[in-house]
């Protein structure tokens, strides 16, 4: 009797003992996943926030900044700069109509419809060919924006802030033209209003070139400047009228040059243009207008262009201070349709 209740308890002792043993197994495995779990999601973790933050950083690097081509090389910009100078009156033209702020601009013989630049409100970087270089080190500009005449000093300038070339091509005027316009659109966040109004310039440009075709004869170009006068034909300086207008050229072998063709006033009678386009140098550079007095001589009233009323005196601040502007350039285009008419 004795002996068999000792073998009951020893039963129960060994129930109570297995018991035990298999919950602490149970609690160490479960100890175990959690740990490997943890240590699994924060190595997973890491990768991904190393991952994440490498992918955002060269995302924001291509946001911010826009690589520019242009005639004098490459150059990274920051969109949307708050510093903007600009020595091309074509640029300021274009920036002037889709509402972007400049902080200096060369003030020296601006155009009257971008008087407003000549105010204390804006700094004066000096003339297109001296540019104030400690003063546009003091503003300390995000963009410098510049033309021919201040290519030779690019490398200095570009010292000074991101530097960037924006004349137009007279050999391929439209495209350089839409070139500059989708550099601007892209940098300023102003694409949707550069595209707007080129639709509606290359719309008038289609209504232009009908005119054109009726046509008889050939024009010339001449620009006046004091008692002397130069030429200019397809690809020149001026050959907008006949490149992209479609005038047709009285004469298509005038030598394109920045000043022009030299001639006389014997050649324009001998061409005989049936129109005659005069810019008058003096008037854009803001001395005393004198084209119409020494364009209208005797020799020039024996052209069909005189006799028939058909001399057209352009607007020597659109066509010879700030060509390239969204305006200007919608200028010209109003201007030689009306001569059509």
């Amino acid at each position: 009797m004795r002996k068999r209740w000792i073998i009951t308890i020893l039963s129960v002792l060994m129930l109570i003992l297995a018991a035990c043993g298999t919950s602490n197994n149970n609690e160490n495995n479960n100890s175990n996943e959690e740990v490997n779990n943890t240590n699994n999601n924060e190595s997973e973790n890491d990768n991904s926030n190393e991952n994440g933050n490498s992918g955002n950083n060269g995302d924001n690097a291509s946001e911010d900044t826009v690589m520019v081509e242009h005639e004098l090389g490459e150059t990274e910009v920051q969109k949307n700069p708050e510093t903007v100078v600009v020595f091309d009156f074509g640029a300021l033209d274009t920036l002037d109509k889709l509402g972007i702020d400049v902080a200096g601009v060369a003030q020296n013989n601006m155009p009257s419809y971008l008087d407003k630049y000549e105010s204390d409100e804006y700094e004066n970087i000096g003339s297109l060919k001296e540019p104030d270089f400690e003063k546009i080190a003091n503003i300390d500009p995000d963009l410098i924006i510049i033309s021919g005449r201040q290519a030779s000093m690019y490398d200095e300038l570009s010292k000074l802030g991101d530097t960037i070339h924006l004349g137009v091509d007279n050999d391929r005027y439209m495209d350089s033209f839409k070139e500059n316009l989708a550099i601007i659109g892209e940098i300023f966040d102003k694409e949707d209003e550069v595209e707007s109004e080129l639709a509606d310039i290359e719309s008038s440009i289609d209504e232009l070139n009908e005119k054109a075709e009726d046509i008889d004869g050939g024009a010339l170009i001449i620009l006046s400047n004091d008692d002397k006068i130069s030429a200019y034909g397809p690809n020149s300086r001026f050959g907008i009228i006949h490149d992209v207008f479609g005038i047709p050229a009285i004469d298509e072998d005038i030598e394109a040059s920045t000043h022009g063709m030299n001639v006389s006033f014997e050649y324009v009678k001998e061409e005989n243009p049936s129109i005659l386009y005069v810019i008058d140098r003096s008037a854009a550079i803001g001395e005393e207008s004198g084209a119409e007095q020494i364009v209208e001589n005797k020799l020039v009233e024996d052209t069909d262009a005189y006799k028939d009323d058909k001399i057209v005196y352009l607007d020597p601040e659109f066509w010879y201070l700030s060509g390239g502007g969204l305006v200007s350039v919608t200028e010209m285009i109003d201007e030689i349709t009306q001569s059509l008419n």
